[in-house]
């Protein structure tokens, strides 16, 4: 029987701890912001509607931003332990009780680690299994992957209930920022035996570098989200969801250009949508 990587195992656990964190903390995040009689934030229902909109929507903009860097200036290795340690940050912090300053800086923190995160665990996965040895068993490797994703989004859901419950809401958030902590501990184990996996981009000279990709894709969707967010009576029923869906159209219109530019290879076009594959 062939053997897959030896870093498997601790990509499994890592990415299992950093999925129970969040879906621990995006399970009660908007009971938490509505709750009124048990230490909650006591919001009104919209509001706390948007808030949670907007922060889904910012967690699905900014792996744009850590795979790129990722990809071209700190590694793989590097973004994972920065974005895990964020994101633990950010968990403990929403146990601070009442405290609007600390809960969106919480917010902001989660926001940034999981853009670091999230794309750069899967694309070393996939870089792992690009040697010869291991091809065949790429599929196997993700399906292993993805089930640490499915354990930590199951068990999760019994912790928040049973300490929100008996002790809090603080204590259940306080869990989530363990449970990352653990996470990136597990990957700390296998920096080194994830070394060889670590590919970075190569920039050509001519290259569009970091700082005008950034500023060319994000400036242009924070604007549009802006301006969408104003929107008087809203297009699409809420605040966030204008301010998403007009503030996506930038990034679309980024990755449409490279599907564009990229050249055609067997009538299929070859693309590396960085930071998302390889």
């Amino acid at each position: 029987m062939k053997r897959h990587p030896a870093a498997l195992p601790f990509l499994f656990l890592t990415e299992m701890w950093e999925r129970f964190g969040y879906y621990l903390m995006i399970g009660i995040f908007l009971l938490y912001m509505t709750d009124t009689t048990n230490g909650g934030l006591g919001m009104q229902r919209g509001t706390a509607s948007d808030i949670y909109g907007t922060f889904i929507a910012l967690v699905y903009v900014t792996p744009f931003i850590g795979g790129l860097l990722a990809d071209r200036v700190l590694g793989f290795r590097i973004s994972i332990i920065i974005g895990g340690l964020l994101m633990g940050l950010g968990y403990i912090l929403l146990a601070v009780p009442n405290n609007l300053p600390v809960f969106y800086s919480a917010l902001a923190l989660i926001i940034f680690g999981n853009g670091f995160f999230k794309p750069n665990i899967s694309t070393l996965l996939g870089n792992l299994y690009n040697q010869e040895q291991y091809k065949e068993l790429k599929d196997d490797g993700y399906n292993i992957f993805y089930m640490g994703i499915n354990i930590g989004a199951l068990i999760c859901n019994f912790v928040a209930a049973y300490l929100r419950n008996t002790y809090g809401w603080g204590y259940a958030f306080a869990a989530a920022g363990i449970g990352m902590f653990i996470g990136v501990v597990v990957f700390s184990f296998a920096f080194k035996k994830v070394e060889h996996a670590e590919v970075k981009r190569v920039v050509t000279p001519g290259e569009t570098g970091v700082v005008t990709l950034l500023s060319s894709v994000l400036v242009p969707a924070i604007i549009t989200g802006f301006l969408a967010w104003n929107i008087p009576g809203n297009i699409l029923g809420s605040d966030s969801t204008d301010a998403f869906i007009f503030g996506s159209l930038p990034v679309i219109g980024f990755f449409l250009w490279i599907l564009w530019k990229a050249p055609i290879e067997e009538n299929l076009v070859s693309v590396h949508f960085w930071p998302f594959t390889r």
